[in-house]
């Protein structure tokens, strides 16, 4: 079983992002507050890893157990327009805040998964909210993995809605990533309006 907490008595979010490497869609960000002491009475929980470890079956049974047993969560989008504008990472960072603000329990110390984060003062508020980084932290912490699931299933579900749309560049399957057919099907359709036109669309000839 992951951890439940890196500093124990305080409230603990966990945040991560799921879409940072695609050509097309929005990157989504979650931040999940877990009670450790409940945490580790819930037997699905045994499952929360990284959530790229884990089957569809499985996210999506974890899922709603989440939703059900953490003590506040939030899931944010941020668009391909606005990541063309301000460049991948730096969404992230922004939507995982974003996550934050929208909790409905104020953390006392926040965990984000990677190695990257900039100070995050609440709105309204005037000190900053104490953060570490954690690399593979959402196949360390459970508040991260948590966060990770509920990122990558609701990207999941995203990316399903927008191939009803646009099903030529098999979006259903590649969830929006660079694979041969998505580029095959950029260079026969060329780019929609959920393509990431800052990334690089062509395919590399080797």
């Amino acid at each position: 079983m992951l951890k439940t907490h890196m500093i124990g008595g305080l409230v603990e979010a966990g945040c991560d992002e799921a879409g940072r490497g695609p050509l097309a869609g929005s990157v989504f960000c979650a931040a999940v507050i877990l009670d450790p002491k409940r945490a580790k009475l819930v037997p699905e929980f045994e499952w929360l890893n990284d959530s790229k470890q884990l089957t569809d079956k499985q996210r999506y049974t974890l899922r709603p157990v989440i939703e059900r047993e953490a003590l506040a969560w939030a899931v944010v989008e941020v668009s391909p327009k606005e990541i063309d504008e301000r460049n991948i990472l730096q969404c992230s960072i922004i939507g995982m805040q974003r996550a934050l603000d929208k909790l409905s329990i104020r953390p006392q110390h926040i965990l984000v998964d990677g190695n990257k984060w900039k100070p995050y003062v609440p709105e309204g508020e005037l000190l900053e909210i104490p953060a570490h980084t954690v690399v593979h932290g959402d196949a360390t912490y459970m508040s991260i993995a948590a966060a990770s699931v509920l990122a990558k299933t609701y990207r999941d579900d995203e990316m399903m809605r927008l191939h009803e749309q646009y099903p030529q560049y098999g979006w259903a399957n590649n969830k929006g990533y660079p694979t041969a057919e998505h580029y095959e099907a950029l260079k026969k359709y060329g780019v929609t309006p959920y393509h990431r036109l800052s990334f690089n669309l062509k395919l590399q000839q080797v």
